[in-house]
């Protein structure tokens, strides 16, 4: 049986078969996730259990959230850990602002993003509007979007939904 960790497996089987540069950068960035899931399992499981295990008077139900939350925790400390500290900062903003519009979706349970692009695609082109002008009317909309109110959010804008949502965490700052 061959190990799936092996490099040199494929060397035995059939052809691999060529990849897109797209498909190369989903498989980097998605398709090994899996692999790196039970890496940061074998990493942090034992000790993390034994020191939950220790304290028997945490109820069961705090156990679990605590283990998510440390898990949670060792994930986004390695990932800043690996970038270099302005790309960190950038990547942190970046990933407290999806956090935001995701608890903001989850909340009112709507799909901000599926909403911006029902709204882009709603727009058509003009008649003898030239294709630039057309993209830049497409973009002015979609950075508009964001700070317009919207009914599925009770009239607020999706900004501020979000915002309020990143303040109730201290994600805001």
């Amino acid at each position: 049986m061959a190990n799936e960790n092996d490099p040199n497996a494929a060397l035995f089987g059939g052809d691999e078969q060529e990849q897109t540069e797209e498909e190369a950068h989903i498989q980097q960035l998605f398709g090994k996730n899996p692999n790196r899931t039970s890496a940061i399992f074998d990493l942090f499981s034992v000790e993390m259990m034994q020191s939950i295990d220790e304290d028997k008077e945490l109820p069961e139900e705090a156990k679990r959230q605590l283990i998510f939350k440390m898990t949670a925790n060792s994930v986004l400390d390695i990932v800043m850990e690996c970038l270099a500290p302005d790309t960190a900062e950038e990547v942190a903003a970046c990933l407290d602002g999806y956090i935001g519009m995701s608890l903001t979706n989850k909340k009112h349970q709507v799909d901000m993003m599926g909403e911006l692009r029902k709204a882009i695609m709603s727009v058509k082109q003009n008649e003898g509007e030239g294709d630039e002008d057309f993209e830049r009317r497409l973009s002015d909309l979609e950075d508009a979007w964001w700070d317009i109110p919207q009914p599925l959010l009770n009239g607020r804008t999706p900004n501020d939904a979000i915002r309020e949502e990143m303040r109730r965490y201290g994600l805001d700052e």
